[in-house]
């Protein structure tokens, strides 16, 4: 996909800042599609940083079934989850977010967040048809960092160059 395209793509499948602003604020539960044990995995850095800020975190990965992910049990598919979902993550190829989509909407999930890179207009368009809320080429992390003044940790070189914190 050439530079302009994935622009333009992400112009129309990206939620503006004030929808994703919202959309953390009104949603806390995630399902973390792809999620990996490895804690040099970037899926696994944003899971450790948006538990640290509150929310729960459902990890969903085949690989791992039977095992827990930062204490939290994992799950081969959206629909083995036994509580409601409201964000569904999705850190896996963009050809896989389709049926990832159509299984967003059988849960009933509000959200359907396509991690960086992760670009695919059906799996939006599945899931806009349903009622759901899409956010395309964007990591869930760094957009909560960049509104509640977390992209100064670990040193992340995002591009902004001052970041108000949080004090009290």
């Amino acid at each position: 996909m050439s530079v302009e395209t994935r622009q333009l793509a992400t112009v129309r499948a990206t939620s503006g800042a004030w929808e994703r602003l919202r959309i953390l604020n009104e949603n806390k539960t995630i399902a973390m599609v792809g999620l990996s044990a490895d804690p040099m995995r970037p899926s696994h850095f944003a899971a450790i940083y948006m538990q640290s800020e509150g929310y729960d975190i459902v990890p969903v990965n085949p690989r791992y079934v039977g095992e827990t992910i930062l204490g939290q049990a994992v799950y081969a598919s959206l629909e083995e989850i036994p509580r409601p979902v409201q964000i569904v993550d999705v850190f896996r190829r963009p050809d896989e977010a389709p049926e990832i989509a159509r299984s967003a909407v059988g849960i009933g999930a509000r959200v359907l967040w396509l991690q960086l890179g992760v670009i695919n207009e059906e799996a939006a368009r599945i899931a806009r048809e349903a009622g759901l809320e899409v956010v395309m080429d964007r990591c869930v992390k760094i957009e909560h960092a960049r509104f509640f003044g977390g992209l100064n940790l670990v040193g992340m070189n995002t591009g902004v160059i001052t970041a108000r914190r949080r004090i009290g």
